[in-house]
């Protein structure tokens, strides 16, 4: 018999006592406002008392240009920081930095150092800039060998520090880049710092030539939502599965799960809230921006949303913000899962980026605009962000490919693994009648008036339906990238898609340029601009239902890719015709795409390894094991009525029916073994095995479990089902 007793769990579970912290308050006794509090535990230079106006504009200009930044002036940054972070009762201070695993690392060094015999507490300028860790004992692939172990973080001036409280102590966290002895990037951050500035300048450039000549400079924007279920501990660590992979790798659904469609938006369960209210205050207190909260589609399944920031600190702040989810889970007893498909026949979680671009001016590139000649503007720039996602859809898919999103994408309202374009009815109108050269009046649902060739004066910010089903959709003055897994960092997506827009906007500079020394006006030429681009890319606008079979072959016509999986969709990264743009612009090297590309199929590889065997466990020490338990028990009931004269029709049937399908399940989990035993060397022939062979075969042994799982009595299942894990809280 298993140790998990459901009885027992299902009490603790349901009866967990509160948890009550205490918020702050002020000197009169009364409760903070957020506004009081929110930051407390981060430092930037930018807005610090401690750093002069002359040193904190000189160190501003030094974050926003090439400039070097010299010994001196981190000294000063160093001591301020110091004497901060020391006020706070830190102890330690470390670089934190995001390595190819997809999470962060940290090295914790203390303030105290020596000085005439003395400790004293110091932060060294040296110390605050560059750090050293091991580069070769990160992932790397393959392009560092065990002996080249030399590696360097750099601080980013341009994302605040933090404080990590613990219970016995506190951190300061330098949030750094990490890069190999030869200057490869060896981090998500990196690349993205490099899209930012590849996008930057492009964008500046054209929004100068439209005008705009007080605008020097401009970033991408984004807001990540996060999506995740929380499961209670009791329950989580009994599922070797859910401690092993993230995800259930056999479970059968419960009868009621999210059909009736009343958890989403419902009433936050107690337990929860209490969860969701410290969540919050922990990310206010981190200077994370966080917004919204809810319950999502599934049972079990919820949400938070930030408000805006650029990309590089957003991605950070998503960062601390999965980690801190998982702490502040932890001290209500929960387990936030943040696996893209934790379970099957449910919606699955995403993390949408919301993306836009933001001048220094105020000037929003996706805003309408309710005149012409910013209507003009954005019908440029929106049909210049389309063909970037025609141009380079391979890639963009290429860049949110991952084991657990391969389960995800396309089912339960989680888009297709095909790049489209959601516009909306009323842009599409608009688009179709630009492209076929004619006027569009508009009708008394669009909320347009006639301007003429550029037809857009009042284009309301909810003129635009939400559609679940796309990739990529207009949300009004925004582009949301809905296809993110839950569980990956945002910086390589955010990185892709900021190098595929600067690729065409490059372009479109270049056309704005040529039509206006031709004589024409600017508003001419951003016509001419948006013509050719919405004429090249319009296959990629489809506003239709992306789940549907008529879609697939529709796109198919298109010649629209279609990368169903991890091992179809990874290979783009170093096809040389998909990457020239990410090279080009510097954002990536060949040799930082080929270390990316080999570090994700063989973590592909990887975690598909650790589920089949984790599966092939679970089989034979709790799926046969209940079966053996209950056809002991039959047995005993068959003989034990043979003996007063009894027939047990019933019961035979019962029997025959798990010894059937017992046999075959051990079948299959013999040839899953033996399969596993024989994969390719090669990375990808592995990968594709993975995919064509394995794990078919694995979620016909998960159906079999699932079979049985059904048949055999509560009391005798050595598992936590479905039904408690979505329900019990």
């Amino acid at each position: 018999m298993s140790r998990y007793s459901p009885k027992s769990s299902r009490f603790i579970a349901t009866n967990r006592p509160e948890r009550k912290i205490e918020f702050p308050v002020n000197r009169d006794g009364q409760a903070m406002k957020v506004s009081e509090f929110f930051g407390e535990n981060t430092w930037d230079f930018k807005n610090a008392d401690e750093i002069p106006n002359n040193v904190r504009n000189e160190l501003i200009e030094i974050s926003q240009s090439t400039k070097k930044l010299s010994k001196e002036l981190a000294e000063i940054v160093a001591s301020a920081v110091t004497n901060w972070a020391l006020s706070k009762g830190v102890t330690h201070f470390c670089h934190w930095f995001q390595p190819l695993t997809g999470s962060t690392a940290e090295k914790h060094d203390a303030f105290i150092s020596l000085k005439g015999g003395q400790i004293i507490e110091h932060l060294s300028s040296t110390q605050l800039m560059q750090g050293e860790p091991d580069a070769s004992s990160f992932p790397n692939g393959g392009s560092r060998s065990t002996f080249e172990a030399r590696g360097y973080t750099s601080w980013d001036m341009t994302s605040p520090m933090f404080i990590l409280d613990g219970v016995n102590g506190k951190t300061l966290c330098i949030p750094t880049a990490f890069i190999s002895y030869t200057g490869q990037a060896l981090d998500i951050k990196t690349p993205l710092l490099r899209s930012e500035v590849a996008l930057g300048q492009a964008a500046t450039k054209f929004l100068n030539l439209v005008g705009e000549a007080e605008v020097k400079s401009v970033t991408s924007t984004c807001g990540p939502e996060q999506e995740y279920f929380l499961v209670d501990k009791e329950f989580f660590y009994a599922r070797p599965d859910l401690v092993m992979t993230g995800r259930t790798l056999l479970g059968s659904l419960s009868s009621r799960n999210q059909q009736l469609s009343d958890h989403y938006f419902g009433a936050i369960p107690d337990r929860v809230i209490e969860f969701m209210q410290e969540f919050d205050y922990e990310l206010h207190r981190l200077g994370v921006p966080a917004k919204t909260r809810h319950n999502e589609v599934a049972p079990g399944q919820y949400e938070m949303a930030p408000i805006f920031d650029n990309t590089n600190v957003a991605a950070d702040r998503n960062q601390i913000v999965m980690a801190t989810l998982k702490r502040v889970a932890a001290k209500h007893n929960f387990v936030a899962l943040i696996h893209e498909k934790p379970f099957a026949g449910v919606n699955g979680s995403g993390k949408h980026l919301n993306w836009s671009l933001a001048s220094d001016t105020g000037i929003n590139l996706l805003e309408p605009g309710s005149e012409p000649h910013t209507n003009a503007r954005f019908l440029a720039f929106v049909s210049t962000v389309i063909e970037a996602i025609y141009r380079h859809g391979a890639m963009i898919r290429a860049s949110i490919t991952s084991a657990g999103n391969d389960h995800r994408l396309g089912a339960n309202e989680a888009p297709p693994s095909i790049i489209s374009v959601y516009t909306g009815d009323t842009l599409e109108k608009i688009f179709n009648a630009i492209i076929e050269g004619k006027s569009y009046n508009g009708d008394a649902s669009d909320n347009v008036l006639d301007v003429g060739t550029r037809q857009l004066a009042t284009l309301l910010l909810d003129n635009t339906d939400r559609n679940r089903t796309s990739p990529f959709a207009f949300t009004g003055n925004k582009f949301e990238l809905r296809a993110c897994g839950s569980e990956q960092s945002i910086g390589l997506p955010l990185s892709v898609l900021n190098a595929a827009v600067a690729d065409v906007l490059n372009e479109t500079n270049s056309l704005i340029e040529k039509e206006t020394k031709a004589g024409k006006s600017i508003d001419d030429a951003l016509a001419v601009v948006t013509k050719k681009w919405l004429t090249n890319a319009q296959k990629v606008i489809f506003n239709g239902d992306g789940y549907s079979d008529e879609w697939v072959q529709e796109a198919e016509k298109r010649g629209l890719p279609n990368l169903r999986t991890t091992a179809d969709a990874l290979p783009v990264l170093v096809d040389s015709k998909a990457n020239s743009f990410l090279i080009n612009q510097n954002v990536f090297t060949k040799d930082e795409l080929e270390t990316r590309y080999n570090v994700l199929i063989e973590r592909y590889n990887q975690l598909r390894e650790i589920e089949f065997n984790t599966l092939s466990m679970m089989v034979s020490q709790h799926v046969i094991p209940a079966v053996v338990n209950y056809k002991d028990k039959l047995s005993s009931i068959v003989k034990n009525q043979k003996d007063i004269g009894l027939e047990s029709s019933v019961e035979k049937e019962i029997y025959k029916k798990l010894n059937f399908v017992a046999e075959t399940l051990y079948s299959r989990v013999e040839s899953l073994k033996a399969n596993l035993k024989s994969l390719p060397e090669d990375d990808l022939k592995k990968a594709r095995s993975m995919v064509d062979t394995l794990l078919p075969l694995s979620e016909e042994i998960s159906s079999l479990s699932n079979q049985l799982e059904e048949s055999i009595p509560d009391e005798l299942w050595g598992l936590p089902k479905y039904y408690e894990m979505l329900f019990l809280r």
